[in-house]
């Protein structure tokens, strides 16, 4: 059945126009939805230096002459996995003129209240002078050439293992270079396997048991 059509008369009365619209408001046709949004894109990790780099760069209004103590990073399950890259990383910069230590982390997922998207620093603490801290400038080969090289060296363990998730760390081993190592687990404590790599060189050391 046709519907009616409602028809403007010029004489219709006050009264009579708002009587009529309701009407005249409502839409001759149903207004489509919204379209939906993309999908959002799930955080992708990053490389060790990329992170470094940031932090180093932010904490640097906190002290000029920082040093590395010691750099690790976060697995977080929500972020995709990829060779030489991980969800977020936490440095221990100290400087020696404030006698201070400092621990800034660098995420790309909003993890929990203590591990925050983005860059976040703890506050200062004392510091000893304990520990081997090295310069920035001495870590000049990033994780994902070092992945490799580690890679190369264990094949056959990671073939073995494939579920078993990759941590790095950053810091003095032995002798005065810093070394990257590549650990088959979430730290070194709990792994059986590990790989030294020469943050400055990128030369493959040692294999760790």
């Amino acid at each position: 059945m046709a519907r009616d059509v409602l028809r403007f008369d010029p004489h219709m009365t006050r009264r009579q126009l708002l009587a009529l619209s309701p009407a005249l408001l409502l839409p001759s046709c149903a207004t489509p939805p919204p379209a939906k949004t993309a999908a959002e894109k799930p955080p992708e990790p990053v490389t060790g230096l990329h992170a470094l780099y940031q932090m180093y760069t932010s904490a640097r209004a906190w002290a000029q002459d920082l040093q590395i103590l010691k750099y690790a990073s976060i697995n977080i399950v929500e972020v995709p996995r990829q060779p030489g890259k991980a969800a977020a990383w936490q440095v221990v910069f100290v400087s020696e003129a404030l006698r201070k230590s400092r621990t800034y982390s660098f995420s790309v997922y909003e993890a929990s209240a203590t591990l925050h998207q983005g860059l976040f620093p703890d506050a200062p603490e004392n510091w000893s002078g304990g520990g081997k801290p090295f310069q920035i400038q001495a870590a000049k080969i990033d994780t994902d050439t070092v992945w490799e090289t580690a890679l190369k060296h264990g094949a056959e363990y990671n073939a073995k293992n494939p579920q078993i998730p990759i941590s790095y760390t950053l810091g003095i081993e032995r002798g005065g270079d810093p070394m990257w190592r590549v650990i088959w687990g979430e730290t070194a404590g709990e792994s059986s396997f590990s790989v030294l790599v020469d943050a400055s060189t990128g030369d493959f050391v040692q294999i760790l048991h």
